[in-house]
């Protein structure tokens, strides 16, 4: 559910969006993976509107039915920044969950601040792991004698490569920019 807020909050910092372009928009951004119902949404809308994060108002539908308009109020914007600035550990772990506060990150004004969440990440990924064990230890592609098991490592491994570099990068990035 924090994921799906975090989506809602970061895509209404952008500009106010009716319900079914905010799914849309969520939908793209990891829907493929982890796609959103309207049994998940608008509940969730519901309690981030009635926290005070959210304002909803009535707007004419394009030849349709008015239809309900959110934007992020100043409290939602406070809030989308403390959740940017602090993600649970789960959002920095798992891949989908971290391309979501990575999508949002720009709305964080410090880089320092910027620049600590993308070091959590890679704390977490120079971590010695695999999608598999033997003897409790970690099982390389090369060890693992079966073809398509070699093949998940594999590009477990390059992808982790590629993403460690960027993230090296961008810290090296907002080093420089941060006061």
């Amino acid at each position: 559910m924090r994921v799906l807020e975090l989506s809602i909050l970061g895509f209404l910092a952008e500009e106010p969006l009716h319900g079914y372009e905010l799914k849309d928009r969520i939908r793209a951004l990891s829907g493929h993976v982890r796609p959103v119902s309207d049994g998940a949404l608008y509940p969730a809308i519901n309690r981030l509107v009635a926290a005070g994060l959210l304002d909803q108002r009535t707007a004419d539908g394009v030849s349709a039915a008015p239809r309900r308009m959110l934007s992020l109020t100043g409290k939602g914007r406070a809030e989308l920044r403390e959740r940017l600035r602090r993600p649970k550990q789960a959002e920095i772990t798992d891949h989908v969950r971290f391309n979501t506060v990575l999508a949002f990150l720009r709305h964080l004004d410090d880089p320092a601040e910027q620049a600590a969440v993308l070091r959590r990440r890679l704390e977490f990924l120079e971590t010695p792991a695999s999608f598999f064990y033997r003897g409790g230890e970690p099982v390389r592609a090369e060890e693992s004698g079966d073809l398509f098991r070699e093949g998940m490592l594999r590009v477990a491994r390059a992808t982790g490569r590629a993403e460690r570099e960027w993230l090296r990068e961008a810290i090296e990035v907002l080093s420089r920019a941060a006061p």
